[in-house]
């Protein structure tokens, strides 16, 4: 199944006396990271919203949550001051004024400013309850994330199965061109061989003649790339109608057709198959830049 790695998902609820905000955004990335910003006072939850994100089948790309939980009704949370850290920091913005010849403008609002001087205590911390007030938000949240996921993969789907068929289409343009190639350069050998025997006062030697076109033959043979790619061409299709994320597999399976598409290229002589070869080359570049899009 094809789900791109660039999707964006938001929604909001209320639920006890709380407001809540959830969206969800993310971006490519070889391997799953998730960050979430939410209040000091709700960090408990960070582990949960992590899991549950992992349980809908989002196992990659770089992924940014925010959850927003606004109070609308009292819940008695103490707000404490921490004046350890609260020293340190004051000390530390009277070094910076000094050192720096700065305008002396500390506040109490000015260092109010950095909430890492307070601390939050809820007379009663109840984490499931807190968790299934925000779960049907983050729920709602992540089918609107999914759900563009889903279409964006459809797209990408779309677009990559048009330029695999490009490119079978000039695989098969090889196919059938490459016996002809080689009974061309066997013409043209055969041609060369004879004028130089005969200007040498040779007989023509057709043993040899024979003998030179097997040896080109044999080192020019494709039909063992052709049949790998054919595979790689089945698997393709596979993957892309499996249920399970395609991204890996199809990375890697591409990673084989263009090493097959590089011996071709090394083997092939005629100039209309030399220029296939890189039709075909600038084909897998493009597709491989897409799936680098999907999970």
């Amino acid at each position: 199944m094809a789900y791109s790695m660039t999707a964006y998902g938001r929604a909001t609820g209320s639920a006890s006396g709380k407001d809540y905000i959830v969206e969800l955004k993310s971006v490519n990335s070889r391997f799953f990271d998730c960050s979430i910003k939410i209040a000091n006072i709700y960090s408990y939850l960070e582990d949960k919203v992590k899991t549950y994100l992992q349980s809908r089948g989002i196992n990659r790309g770089k992924l940014s949550v925010y959850v927003g939980i606004d109070v609308t009704e009292n819940q008695n949370t103490d707000i404490l001051l921490d004046e350890e850290y609260a020293t340190r920091y004051i000390d530390a913005l009277r070094t910076l004024r000094d050192k720096f010849g700065l305008k002396d403008d500390i506040s109490v609002m000015s260092v109010a400013a950095n909430r890492d001087i307070f601390s939050f205590k809820k007379p009663t911390e109840d984490v499931e309850k807190d968790w299934q007030d925000l779960l049907p938000t983050l729920q709602a949240a992540t089918d609107a994330f999914l759900e563009m996921r889903r279409s964006e993969g459809e797209n990408l789907r779309r677009d990559l199965c048009e330029k695999m068929e490009a490119v079978n289409a000039l695989i098969n343009f090889i196919r059938e061109h490459a016996d002809d190639a080689q009974e061309q350069y066997r013409a043209r050998l055969e041609q060369k061989l004879t004028a130089a025997l005969e200007g040498l006062n040779y007989e023509t030697d057709a043993q040899r003649i024979v003998t030179e076109c097997a040896i080109f033959a044999d080192k020019t043979a494709i039909d063992e790339e052709l049949v790998r790619l054919d595979s790689h061409y089945k698997a393709f299709y596979d993957t892309m109608n499996s249920e399970e994320a395609a991204g890996r597999k199809l990375d890697f399976l591409f990673q084989e057709v263009n090493r097959e598409i590089n011996t071709i290229g090394s083997k092939v002589s005629d100039i209309k198959l030399t220029k296939t070869v890189v039709e075909i080359k600038t084909l897998l570049e493009k597709i491989r830049e897409q799936i680098q899009n999907l999970e």
